[in-house]
């Protein structure tokens, strides 16, 4: 029975951090898209600083399933 615990709650702890960063990644695309229309200028600059913050997010899954296996 433990074994079967243990499976379940690393499959939640997976779940939980995709989809927190799949709500990351949605936030940041959307204030992204919002500041570009605010500044067309600085659209170089945010774009870096969107990608840099998507790869941050998206690499707590990454370490969501190292930590579960």
């Amino acid at each position: 029975m433990a074994p079967l615990l243990a499976e379940i709650g690393g499959n939640i702890h997976i779940g939980l951090a995709a989809l927190g960063a799949a709500l990351g990644v949605g936030f940041i695309g959307m204030k992204a898209s919002e500041a570009v229309g605010r500044n067309p200028g600085a659209a170089t600059q945010i774009l870096v600083q969107a990608i840099l913050s998507t790869a941050f997010a998206e690499g707590i899954v990454f370490f969501a399933i190292y930590l579960a296996h």
